[in-house]
């Protein structure tokens, strides 16, 4: 990897094959998989991801919001993508980008079906979601009725998928609740084919729920935090390479004595002589204050450097007084040796919330 000259996010999609090519290896060849590529990819590039894994043919792309599917499709992105959570408002621009929604509640199915109508539209494919115990979003087990008798009144609109999504499938302890959930699911979807009169695509399955419920994976499953690098399991992490590095710089080295002051607020006070960094990356880019005042560390040239005093908007500073380093040395955040789930663990977070919080303003390096 080249050496960081400023601070920059690298996208490894060599990374990116191998846990394509691990999940895939969980899956039957009949099994759908639909990539989730919310939230810029995971805080990465969606539409550098959403490019190589078309080309590696993936079945279908899932994104949170509309504007996030808009901005794959100008992206030249052709495969189907599901808009999980989309809003009434953009329902025009959802159909104008050939995108398909998931319908949630007779509110927002009533007004997905107004709006299609409105744009002379036919069998248009809408997907189902149910809530099955994770209580966020989705219809009830009493409302197949209701849904279908919706979609057979028109022709505007098409169910293409039913699906779910488990609550707590990454925690083994949890495993009753999660079967639970699964066979809630099955006997919904049963009744709702019946009902309705053909096959449909049906889905549950996360990460944790390839790995953990190979009896789920039904006709589709849908891969997010996997295909980063993050398996959920000290176990399955060694299975995962986490597909972003966010690398920096040093500025910045100071010499300070005794009862000197690091930062705003003056809140770290040095309690002998000693060397700090000054590095380019703040709470402006995702590393948020909270991992200041010791909670957090960096790497430079193999060793563990605490962050000293509260991390500014642009920058933080570390104690390097027993590592060998210069201004302009490399500084590693987090990335495949050093784990974006360890350095979140430091503020009792998670690997999903760094990853995703890192700001759009990082250059990001593509290693092809």
């Amino acid at each position: 990897m080249p050496k960081a000259h400023e601070t920059i996010l690298e996208i490894n999609l060599k990374a990116l094959r191998h846990n394509f090519e691990y999940i895939t290896s969980k899956i039957n060849n009949s099994t759908k998989l639909m990539v989730v590529v919310k939230a810029f990819g995971y805080g990465s590039d969606a539409c550098v991801v959403a490019k190589y894994l078309q080309d590696l043919d993936v079945d279908y792309f899932a994104v949170a919001y509309t504007s996030e599917g808009v901005v794959l499709r100008k992206a030249r992105i052709t495969k189907p993508i599901l808009v999980l959570h989309p809003q009434p408002i953009n329902f025009k621009s959802l159909i104008d980008n050939c995108l398909e929604p998931s319908l949630y509640s007779a509110k927002v199915l009533n007004e997905f079906v107004s709006i299609a109508s409105e744009k002379n539209q036919k069998d248009y494919p809408i997907h189902i979601k149910f809530n099955t115990g994770l209580n966020r979003l989705g219809f009830g087990k009493n409302d197949v009725d209701y849904i279908v008798s919706k979609v057979n009144e028109t022709n505007v609109i098409k169910v293409k998928s039913l699906f779910s999504h488990l609550a707590a499938s990454e925690d083994l302890n949890e495993t009753y609740f999660t079967l639970n959930q699964i066979e809630s699911f099955k006997t919904i979807t049963k009744a709702f084919e019946g009902k309705i009169g053909y096959k449909l695509i049906l889905h549950i399955c996360n990460t944790s729920g390839i790995l953990n419920y190979p009896e789920a994976h039904l006709d589709m499953v849908r891969c997010g935090i996997g295909l980063y690098g993050f398996g959920n399991s000290s176990i399955e992490n060694k299975n995962f390479r986490p597909i972003a590095t966010l690398k920096s710089v040093i500025s910045q080295i100071h010499l300070i004595e005794k009862d000197e002051t690091v930062g705003y607020n003056r809140a770290y006070k040095s309690k002998s002589f000693q060397k700090t960094a000054t590095i380019p990356i703040g709470h402006a880019d995702g590393i948020v204050r909270q991992y200041g005042n010791g909670n957090g560390f960096v790497i430079i040239n193999g060793k563990q450097a605490p962050i000293i005093g509260n991390v500014c908007m642009d920058m933080l500073m570390v104690n390097i007084t027993n590592i060998d380093c210069n201004e302009g040395d490399e500084v590693i955040i987090f990335g495949e040796h050093t784990s974006a789930e360890n350095f979140a663990a430091a503020t009792k977070s998670i690997s999903y919330e760094i990853i995703t919080a890192i700001s759009q303003r990082i250059k990001r390096l593509i290693i092809k």
